[in-house]
């Protein structure tokens, strides 16, 4: 986690990420933070008349950019009072769409990880960037953190991975996890959701023996559990927040019980209704 990309669109959901990744640094090993800004005016908006019967000239477009620009020197002059020292904060214009703008910023500047804000359930949040939460996390090539509105930031102490230990048969992108877990005394619990109880009295430590997570895992000496939530997604979230946890980590979908990520209502619920930042690995 070298370097970290913040998409900032000067909403409270973008500001509430960018602090959130300011206190993150003192406890990760990240070198560099982008704020990026995408401001991108189509071809279309620059030919055609807007609503108001005007062309956007090259010039008004540039002093938009200035603009922009000075409230990016803003925000990272008020963030970088909360980073760890030896941090540095860079802001970036980009004229592209948002989402392509995240990913050549991922590939320009040797992107680990993205952090969004999500705008969660209450309507006084309209960040276009927490609105497009699920698309940038679906295309993004690198891991992303959602943020969510009423999260305030706490040292990571204690982690919940979900995951179905039965699906994990092979190797796992676990690089951004073990940069977390190797440096600090961080706890990782992992938790399989058993709806249908198969494994009510079955020992899941034993269970996950047999799983090859258990081997990727075993450095880190986790603590294994099964829940009998007949919701998968609410067990998570349910489990996370009674054990404390400081952030729920999911593996790709495939692996995961979160493999219906790509269906808008069941991602919505995840950046919606969980109370503590959701890792999402690639």
């Amino acid at each position: 986690m070298k370097t970290y990309i913040v998409p900032i669109d000067f909403s409270e959901t973008s500001d509430h990420a960018a602090e959130f990744t300011a206190l993150l640094t003192n406890q990760t090993d990240v070198s560099d933070v982008y704020l990026l800004h995408s401001y991108h005016v189509s071809i279309y908006e620059s030919v055609l008349p807007t609503p108001d019967m005007l062309i956007p000239s090259e010039e008004e477009i540039e002093a938009q950019v200035a603009e922009r620009t000075r409230k990016l020197e803003n925000l990272r002059a008020r963030i970088h009072k909360q980073m760890r020292e030896g941090v540095t904060v860079h802001i970036r214009i980009s004229r592209s769409p948002l989402v392509r703008a995240i990913i050549e910023s991922i590939n320009q500047f040797h992107g680990d990880i993205v952090i969004l804000g999500s705008n969660g359930s209450s309507d006084s949040h309209n960040s276009h960037i927490g609105s497009n939460v699920i698309n940038i996390s679906k295309l993004s090539p690198v891991p992303v953190i959602v943020v969510p509105p009423l999260c305030h930031y706490e040292k990571i102490k204690r982690v919940v991975m979900a995951c179905d230990f039965n699906k994990v048969k092979d190797s796992v992108p676990l690089e951004p996890l073990k940069r977390l877990l190797q440096r600090h005394d961080v706890e990782l619990e992992v938790v399989n959701i058993d709806k249908e109880a198969k494994y009510k009295n079955a020992d899941p430590e034993q269970l996950a023996e047999e799983s090859a997570l258990h081997g990727m895992l075993k450095e880190f000496h986790p603590r294994y559990y099964y829940s009998n939530e007949s919701d998968v997604l609410n067990g998570i979230l349910s489990f996370a927040k009674g054990h404390h946890a400081q952030m729920v980590i999911s593996l790709p979908h495939k692996y995961s019980f979160f493999q219906s990520l790509l269906r808008t209502s069941v991602s919505q619920q995840l950046t919606v209704h969980c109370a503590v930042p959701v890792l999402l690995l690639k």
